[in-house]
């Protein structure tokens, strides 16, 4: 194990600074500064190395944290880089995006802060990198089948580097220009640079997986026909359709889905001319929905030079600390403080939007809002409440219902369920026989390291219907839970 007294020598957390506010804002750098290899040592040498490492069942990747903690704790960076990639494809974006639900099932947090897990993770990540210790796997031999995986995100790409590495011929298909989906295009670069995803990338396509963009299937390729070309398909597409609002006033100039201002934003940081781009720059902006998605476009309006940002929460401010009816090991609810709050602007909570306000030339100009109250148990707007709120761009982020699914019914008979993912069995396979579904497609909206788990567990369940047998891991069912998650 690490130090045996480390987490009574260290009692305090440690994670790295953030970049001061005003310079970060001007820029679309991540905000997080280096970490000192000395708190990081330190910090690891506070893992217990637990009889019962609760934090493996927070984590659905199964992540060998003890054991990566404690080689980290050596300065052993090469063996905690080997454990580290023994159950996560892609640490250095998990340890960037994942809400760390292992940390939440870390024992210590009992009675102390929870061990940083996440910057001890991303941290191993890059040093491998910048070292030169992630390098190609390719399969020792090619077993004939071939495999389409439709969709780049991270459930996709998980499910094809672990087929390509079974030695299975595998090409990813993605509708957009470039390789990557909600990786690519859906979070800013102040959470998680570019380059890493790049990177990454160069080492899937070094193993021999094929990349496919600008190929919409439905359209460019029909399923049916996909289906016929290859021994077996995974769909990766996601959840993309946006919850939406339909009040008065929802086509209004100035009321967007927040991916669509997200994507946008995106691709001109990466230097591409978007016209007509949806932009914050001198406007008063309001967010509406609490999530990491809004969190997201309240960084990206403050980069923009937004004049104002409002953050409107439908439900009750969650608590400071963790509740009883959330007790370890459980992943509470409580208040979060993203870098992207730190940066400025308002939030409100128990905030009902019931109508968007028009000026004299059909552009939104303001919300009017109402205080939620709870009646039968539903969230409604409280008579006699209501107030304005200046908007002069308006961004929905409010979740969304399932992927789109009109091509996979017409053109594969693909069933859905009622909450609008794909039907699938205990094994990720679909009613059509060799179609399979990983991560939010099948699980619908959840975690990044949901995702990569759904995509591991996938590509074990394609070999072995291609093979008769596989030794890929499965980390998980697609009737698994986390401590403290509901099921999708």
């Amino acid at each position: 194990m690490a130090d045996p007294k480390g987490f009574l020598k260290v009692t305090e957390r440690e994670l790295p600074p953030r970049r001061p506010v005003p310079v970060r804002i001007m820029d679309w750098k991540e905000v997080y500064e280096a970490s000192d290899s000395g708190v990081l040592r330190r910090q690891a040498g506070r893992c217990m190395d637990c009889g019962i490492p609760f934090c493996h069942q927070g984590c659905p990747l199964g992540n060998l944290i003890p054991e990566w903690n404690d080689l980290t704790w050596r300065g052993e960076g090469r063996a905690a880089s080997e454990r580290l990639h023994a159950t996560n494809n892609f640490p250095e974006f998990t340890g960037r995006l994942c809400p760390a639900p292992c940390e939440s099932a870390c024992v210590l947090g009992i009675n102390q802060p929870a061990v940083t897990i996440k910057q001890v993770e991303v941290s191993i990540a890059d040093e491998a990198f910048s070292n030169g210790w992630i390098e190609p796997e390719p399969p020792g031999r090619l077993t004939g089948k071939t495999v389409a995986v439709v969709g780049s995100g991270p459930a996709g790409l998980a499910a094809a580097q672990q087929l390509t590495r079974a030695g299975h011929t595998v090409a990813v298909f993605e509708r957009d220009d470039r390789i990557g989906g909600l990786l690519r295009y859906g979070i800013p670069d102040f959470k998680m640079e570019k380059k890493h995803l790049e990177a990454r990338l160069r080492q899937m396509q070094d193993e021999g997986t094929r990349f496919r963009a600008r190929v919409e299937i439905g359209k460019d390729i029909s399923w049916s026909d996909l289906r016929a070309r290859y021994d077996a398909v995974v769909v990766a597409t996601g959840s993309t359709l946006p919850r939406d609002l339909p009040i008065p006033g929802r086509d209004l100039a100035g009321v967007h889905f927040a991916m669509e201002y997200l994507v946008e934003s995106n691709r001109a940081v990466a230097g591409e001319h978007v016209p007509n781009q949806i932009s914050a720059h001198g406007k008063h902006v309001v967010v509406i929905g609490g999530g990491d998605t809004g969190a997201d476009c309240i960084g990206t309006a403050h980069r923009h030079g937004a004049l104002s940002v409002t953050n409107l929460a439908i439900g009750k401010q969650p608590p400071a600390e963790r509740p009883d009816t959330q007790p370890w090991p459980m992943a509470p609810a409580i208040f979060e403080v993203q870098s992207a709050h730190e940066e400025g602007g308002e939030r409100a909570y128990l905030a009902s939007t019931v109508e968007f306000l028009a000026n004299d030339v059909g552009e939104v100009r303001a919300l009017r809002v109402a205080e939620t109250e709870y009646v039968d148990g539903r969230r409604v707007p409280k008579s006699g409440t209501e107030r304005e709120i200046p908007a002069d761009l308006v961004l929905i982020a409010m979740g969304f219902t399932g992927p789109e699914r009109t091509a996979l019914e017409e053109q594969l008979g693909t069933q859905f369920t009622g909450r609008g993912n794909v039907t699938r069995d205990d094994r990720f396979q679909t009613a059509t026989p060799g179609v399979f579904v990983a991560g939010d497609a099948g699980r619908g909206q959840s975690l990044i390291v949901w995702a990569i788990a759904e995509g591991r567990a996938a590509a074990a369940e394609v070999d072995r219907y291609l093979m008769g047998e596989t030794q890929l891991p499965a980390p998980v069912r697609p009737t698994d839970v986390a401590i403290g998650l509901q099921p999708a």
